[in-house]
C-alpha cells in the first residue's frame, strides 16, 4: 500500500511542478487589487501618498475667524488636538460640517469637504 501512495504522490507532485512552471510570475498588486484598495493604489500611483488624510497636521493660529481646516469626505470627523508641545495626552473631539469647534486650549477647527478616494 505504501508503494501505491508513493506513486500517486509523485504523480501529483510532477503535475503541480509543471503547472507552477507555466505561471512563473505573480500578478502586480495593482492588477490584483479591487475596491477601495485599488482606489488607494491608483491614488498613490497618481502622486497622492496620503489619500485618506491620516497624517498628523500641524495646526495654525486657529482663531474663530480663521479656524484650522480639517479635510473630510463625511459630515463629521473625530480629531485629536495636542494642546501643548510636551503634552502626553490628546484632547479628542468630534467636528461636524458647518459647525466650527473650539478646543479647550483655545484653538478653533472646522471641517473642509474633500472628495472621497
Amino acid at each position: 500500500m505504501s508503494h501505491l501512495v508513493a506513486r500517486s504522490l509523485s504523480h501529483v507532485l510532477r503535475r503541480t511542478s509543471v503547472r507552477s512552471a507555466q505561471f512563473s510570475s505573480m500578478p502586480d498588486s495593482l492588477e490584483h487589487a479591487t475596491g477601495i484598495e485599488k482606489r488607494e493604489l491608483l491614488a498613490k500611483v497618481a502622486g497622492n501618498d496620503n489619500p485618506f488624510d491620516l497624517r498628523v497636521l500641524k495646526r495654525g493660529a486657529g482663531t474663530k475667524d480663521c479656524p484650522n481646516q480639517v479635510p473630510s469626505a463625511f459630515d463629521s470627523r473625530i480629531i485629536g488636538c495636542i494642546c501643548e508641545e510636551d503634552a502626553t495626552t490628546v484632547n479628542w473631539m468630534w467636528l461636524h460640517q458647518g459647525e466650527p469647534k473650539r478646543c479647550g486650549c483655545g484653538h478653533w477647527f472646522k471641517l473642509e469637504y474633500k472628495a472621497p478616494v
